[in-house]
């Protein structure tokens, strides 16, 4: 796990609310704190796409379907106090990251590998995490998740400073 603290928020904010930067991740939940409270619950509502055709395969729906809501709760005069999004990666990217990390380590085991994104009103931290369905001894695959972390936030144009 390594927290990320981001050097320019309105560059940082365009590329999360604004731009397709945040794609490849799922939203678990986000909660934004301005004049009330907005709370999201990620989870997909299966009942909801029934009947029409359309699929969602991951229990979480893509941040590209939720970012523009998000956007605005977010924009307008005033800051917001805090507000906090977990993001998963989405599984199809999973294996990519795992390439690094403990050649015996089963892409099935690995739940989740999470990014928090935090404001408190001054200040943006991102946090990394991961989450395995079963006990992993090794860390490796933590270590490999940082990694790649560090390469998509240079490589994306994000500065940052570690925490």
């Amino acid at each position: 796990m390594t927290a990320f603290q981001i050097r320019e928020l309105k560059n940082f904010m365009g590329k999360l609310l604004a731009g397709d930067c945040f794609d490849s991740f799922l939203l678990e939940e986000a909660s934004v704190s301005a004049a009330v409270t907005y709370q999201i619950d990620g989870r997909v509502n299966r009942d909801f796409f029934e009947g029409n055709g359309e699929e969602c395969p991951d229990e979480f729906i893509p941040w590209s379907s939720v970012r523009g809501i998000c956007y605005d709760m977010i924009k307008g005069r005033r800051t917001p106090v805090r507000f906090k999004f977990v993001l998963h990666l989405m599984p199809a990217y999973v294996p990519g990251v795992m390439k690094g990390a403990d050649p015996s380590l089963d892409p099935g085991q690995v739940k989740a590998l999470v990014l928090t994104v935090h404001y408190d009103g001054g200040t943006i931290r991102l946090t990394t995490g991961t989450a395995f369905s079963s006990f992993v001894p090794d860390r490796t695959l933590d270590a490999q998740w940082d990694k790649t972390m560090r390469q998509f936030l240079s490589k994306k144009g994000i500065s940052y400073t570690e925490n």
